[in-house]
Order: structure tokens, then sequence, then C-alpha cells
């Protein structure tokens, strides 16, 4: 829980203004207010429930009313955000984390559960009841006030500034003046009760947001350092178990070959011509390890034209359909001549289409490589799919899908726990979803640099 107290090279934190008058002013609107709206929200929550069963009816209405609440909300916050002068994002709706109608339901479920979004609702609530107070109290100054001088009329009694039947016009002077005094006292008083719950409830929402950034770069931070622990541990396995035996081997045909030169020269000959073999064999090992750090062609020529060399050398077909830009046309299909993987439905390599962060762009695509790596290896899957789209919100998703046998699980130090390290270091969320039987499917979501 951050705190306002101020640390040694720190500036001490700077406490919001009180504006007690513009605060009465937002109580007395919020109080005339209040009530209508509540009173909508509640016909909204009692014809939604009433009609749920009637042709779905009641669900479009309970939809709506998730909707007006995220209204409340956000204006809410936007309004103790200008009273008070405090730095508060605005609200903003839930992004959808899968595209179609399932990705839509889904946001709409975080966004009706969004505890930000009530909490705001919960203060405009206290707000107007607060406002309703100080609209009587406002009142009864104005009587009290007209109290003061009955005296110089000729009626006999008078009403008090808060009910509570006649009183004798000798006393209304005092009355007058005391009833002013309590009047404008509740009115203050209420000023300052609701600037505090504003900012308990409202404002204070945002050292909360900054504790849970906090938390969550802590957790990008880890699992870069064990992203970058299972890279290590995979380049290690990789040249201990593939090229440096082909480059030993290597050694060991050249030394054979030497010896032989002199006496079987067509013998040396054939030793030489394997060596060359296998140097040729182990460069495009290293090539491939060296393409496995960093792909080139991801910073020359994008997302998508990695993918689609990837989806080229690929062990199984792997069909392609990457989209960086909605309003660019479909592209046409096209494989590599000698291999089994093809690309198609590939978007976005024009000079309009959006380019993502490159921190993005390289989760993604070594995601998307071990996952079709996995699938060639262990699924014993004959296809897969793999959709790559740049949504709202600045977000770069992908998700690979092959027809194998499933019970695919993330195993600490095994390429899953790369991937699920790699994603969550760049910000992002990492799904996988893999029964027994299959098929598999991985999904990612990374949000690209601003």
């Amino acid at each position: 829980m951050t705190t306002q107290t101020a640390t040694p090279g720190t500036a001490p934190a700077v406490k919001p203004p009180l504006r007690i008058p513009l605060t009465i002013l937002h109580l007395a609107g919020v109080g005339v207010i209040g009530g209508a709206i509540f009173g909508m929200l509640g016909g909204l929550l009692g014809t939604g429930l009433g009609l749920l069963f009637v042709f779905g009816v009641g669900i479009v209405v309970l939809v709506g009313l998730v909707y007006a609440l995220f209204g409340v909300g956000w204006f809410e916050i936007a309004r103790v955000a200008a009273l008070y002068r405090v730095p508060n994002a605005p609200l903003r709706l839930q992004p959808r984390d899968r595209p179609g109608f399932g990705g839509w339901l889904r946001a709409l479920g975080r966004q009706a559960i969004d505890g930000r979004m009530w909490r705001a609702v919960a203060n405009f609530a206290i707000t107007a009841v607060l406002g309703f107070v100080v609209l009587r109290l406002f009142w009864a100054l104005l009587w009290s006030m007209i109290i003061a001088f009955a005296p110089l009329t000729s009626a006999e009694t008078i009403v008090g500034p808060f009910g509570g039947g006649q009183i004798p016009v000798s006393w209304a002077p005092v009355i007058g003046v005391l009833g002013a005094l309590a009047s404008a006292a509740g009115i203050i008083g209420l000023a300052l009760l609701a600037r505090t719950l504003a900012l308990a409830i409202v404002a204070r929402a945002r050292e909360v947001e900054l504790t849970e950034r906090v938390r969550t770069s802590t957790a990008q931070r880890e699992g870069a350092v064990r992203a970058a622990d299972v890279e290590r541990t995979r380049i290690e396995r990789d040249l201990h178990d593939g090229v440096q035996p082909r480059l030993v081997s290597v050694g060991m045909t050249l030394g054979l070959a030497q010896q032989k030169i002199d006496t079987d020269p067509g013998a040396a000959k054939e030793l030489i011509s394997e060596a060359h073999t296998s140097t040729k064999a182990a460069i495009t090992e290293l090539r491939q390890l060296a393409r496995g750090i960093h792909a080139s062609v991801l910073d020359d020529r994008g997302l998508d034209a990695a993918l689609s060399a990837l989806a080229s050398r690929s062990p199984i077909p792997v069909q392609l359909d990457v989209r960086m830009d909605p309003s660019t046309s479909s592209g046409t299909q096209g494989g590599g001549a000698g291999t089994q993987g093809y690309g198609s439905g590939t978007q976005g390599g024009g000079a309009g289409a959006s380019r993502p962060g490159r921190d993005a762009e390289a989760a993604v695509y070594f995601s998307i490589a071990e996952s079709l790596t996995n699938a060639a290896k262990h699924s014993r899957a004959s296809e897969a799919r793999v959709s790559v789209r740049l949504r709202e919100g600045n977000i770069l998703w992908a998700r690979v899908e092959d027809n194998g046998m499933g019970g695919a699980q993330v195993i600490p130090g095994g390429g899953l726990d790369g991937i699920a390290n790699r994603i969550l270091a760049a910000g992002g969320t990492f799904r996988l979803d893999s029964p027994q039987g299959g098929p598999t499917s991985l999904e990612v979501n990374v949000p690209c640099a601003s």
C-alpha cells in the first residue's frame, strides 16, 4: 500500500485542494439528478430481470444496464478528477481478449464486475444522498435567514427552520441565527465529508492502480529473467546436442583424411567430401540457431514476412492468416517450392499497414515459432493454423492451433514455459487449451508500444 509520506530524494505528495464552494455546487447538482439516474438504473434492473426469459429481451436490457453503469462510473471519475485536480485515468471499457462475439461477451462480463467502475458508482450514490441533504440544509439556511426578520411582521408565531412546529416570534431572531449557523456548518461539514469519501473511494484507486503496476512490473521482470534462463538453456542444449558433436565429427574426419592422404588418396577424398557435407549441415544448424535467437527478417520486413518464412520452413503444413491492417484486402496464398508449409490470407505488408512495436512482434514471433516446433515434434499433427491480428487498443493477438493429439502442458524449463515467460515479460497474456485427443490451441495477447 502506498502512502502520502515523502521519502528521501522524492518530492512530498501534493494534497488535493479543498474547493469547498465547488464541492457544495457539485453536491447540489448531483443531489438534483441523482434520484432520476438511480431510478432509471433501478428500472433497467427490474425490467431486465422481469423479461429475462421473454425472447431474450431481458438480456438486452441488462447489457444496456452494464453500459449505463459504465457511463455513471466514467462521469464520476471525471468529475472527481476535475473537481479536486487529482491525476486519475479515465474509466475505459474492458478490451476484448479475442475477436468475435465470444470476445465481446467475455469483455462485457469483466466490465460487469469491474471494481473501479463499481467504486465510482458507489461514490456517485453517496454523493447523491449527501447532495439531497445539502439541498434540505440550504433551504433551512434560507428559511433561518427569513425567520431572523420575523419580528418585523405582524405574525405571532412562525414555523421553525427544521420543522417541528410553531415558535414565538420573540424567539425568531435567536433561532434564525442559530439555524443559519447550524445549516451552514452542516453544508460545509457534508462538503468535507464528500471530499474525503471521494478521494478515498475514487482518487485512491489511482494509488491502487500504481501499486498494481508495480506488481505487474515485478512479474514482468521475473518473467523476463525466467525466459532468458530458458532461452540460454535451449541454446546450450542445441549447441551441445547438435552443432558441437557435428563439428567434433568433422574434426575427426579431417584427421583421418590427413592420415590417408598420402597412402590412400581416394579414401582421403571421400573423407574430405564427408567432412564438407557435415560442415554444411553444421552451418545450417548454426543458421537455424541464430534465427531462433534473433530473426533478422523481423526487423527488416516485419512480422508478416517473418511468419511467412517461418511457415515455409515448417515440417507440417501451416495455414497463415496475418491481418495487421483491417482496411487491407486479403492477400494471395503462397508457399515455397520444395517445402510443406504455406501461407494464406496474409495482410498488412503494405506501406499503409500498422507496425507494432519490436518487442511485441518479437514475443509473438518466437511464441508462434516455438508452438510450431512443439506441434511438429510432439503433437503428431498433420497441419497447423496461425492467425495474427492487430486489434483495438493496440493489442497484438495471435492464435496457433494444430490437429494433434493434445495433452500439452506447461513444464518448467520447457518450450511452453519459455513462451509463457516471454509473453509475461512483454506485458501480455498467455492461454493454452490442449485436451487429450486434441486439438491444441495457444493464444497470446501482447500490448504494443505506444
